[in-house]
């Protein structure tokens, strides 16, 4: 049987090695408008070397910002992004969790001051060398699971 493959794009975006399963849930979560005349491809329980499975996702004419990038480490953290110019990988580089995320995860305490009638956006710092040991700036709570607080 020979294999299908998604096509190459002449300028965009690559976003590879997302935990496998969840590359809609990725386009959701970086309101990737799929309505838009540009070509998206979406791959997902790709099998992989590295990591036995991952998802892909290939969006034509389209940069993602740094909040979107941010986003992105938070959601599957071993993602790598791929600039594509020419049909030529112009940069590749890995997400990293942020020191920082701002307005991207709500604090889990439900008296915080962000999650009251305030205007105040979530700020949560970085603790330690786990990878997603987060605390709120605002009310010092160690957030137990960032993932599953994404605004």
């Amino acid at each position: 049987m020979k294999d299908l493959r998604i096509n190459p794009i002449k300028n965009g975006t690559v976003i590879d090695h997302i935990k496998p399963g969840t590359a809609l849930k990725v386009l959701d979560l970086l309101k990737i408008d799929v309505t838009e005349n540009k070509e998206i491809s979406v791959a997902m329980w790709a099998h992989s070397k590295k990591l036995g499975y991952k998802d892909i996702i290939k969006v034509e004419d389209m940069e993602l910002r740094p909040k979107q990038v941010n986003l992105l480490a938070v959601v599957t953290p071993n993602a790598s992004i791929s600039i594509i110019r020419d049909y030529k990988v112009i940069k590749k580089f890995k997400v990293e969790l942020p020191s920082e995320i701002e307005g991207i995860v709500k604090c889990e305490n439900l008296n915080c001051i962000t999650n009251q009638r305030e205007p105040v956006p979530s700020r949560l710092l970085k603790v330690g060398d786990e990878p997603q040991n987060y605390r709120c700036f605002y009310c010092g709570r160690d957030q137990e699971n960032i993932t599953s607080n994404i605004i």
